[in-house]
């Protein structure tokens, strides 16, 4: 199994990229790669893991499956093995960057509060990259004992337990852990008690 390149690019999740995260693969680079060493992708699932990634069914015989030919003919379509694609990528996240400032600016201006949920190594990615810090976001919460009473790498917001939330109520939450969106939802009270949350991921929005 491995990340998925094309839901790197497609989602614009580029705050998935860090130490541990350096490698995202096409099925076109992967399919050239094994067949260098007489190995065969002979299937392939799609999985939301992460983001995004691939799960490789790979044999020492060829049995190529319709899925395997599938996505490679929806990556060259795509233009996957081309520079532009790439290109494309970095002008999204800059777009992405320039839009979430925007939006957490102007409530800002407007007088709101704002939090954050998750301090793991994504949201670190996310709040660096883009350059918020204490002057934005109140606090970062996390269910993770061990990060609580610590701070965030670079920016130094201060990490608390998730109860955070609604004994404080800001009046937004920027959702740092996007990809357990609908888990972390459907656990707050938080957001039952009228607060609202932020996705910067694809496109910054409130929900």
């Amino acid at each position: 199994e491995c990340p998925y390149v094309r839901d790197l690019v497609d989602h614009c999740e580029f705050d998935t990229i860090y130490h541990e995260h350096l490698c995202y693969f096409s099925v076109t680079a992967l399919h050239s790669l094994f067949r260098r060493h007489h190995l065969y992708i002979n299937d392939i699932k799609r999985l939301t893991i992460h983001g995004g990634s691939l799960r490789l069914y790979v044999q020492r015989f060829e049995n190529v499956s319709d899925a395997v030919n599938t996505l490679l003919s929806e990556e060259r379509a795509a233009g996957v093995d081309t520079l532009d694609y790439y290109r494309d990528f970095a002008a999204a996240v800059q777009r992405l960057k320039t839009d979430l400032l925007t939006l957490l600016q102007k409530l800002k201006r407007a007088g709101k509060s704002i939090a954050a949920y998750g301090a793991a190594a994504k949201g670190a990615t996310l709040l660096n990259y883009v350059g918020i810090g204490t002057e934005t976001i109140d606090f970062v919460v996390d269910q993770n004992v061990h990060k609580h009473d610590k701070y965030m790498p670079g920016r130094h917001l201060p990490i608390y337990l998730p109860e955070q939330l609604l004994a404080r109520m800001p009046d937004y939450v920027l959702l740092l852990a996007w990809n357990f969106r609908d888990e972390i939802i459907s656990q707050q009270q938080y957001l039952k008690s009228g607060g609202r949350f932020i996705l910067p991921v694809p496109t910054p929005k409130i929900v």
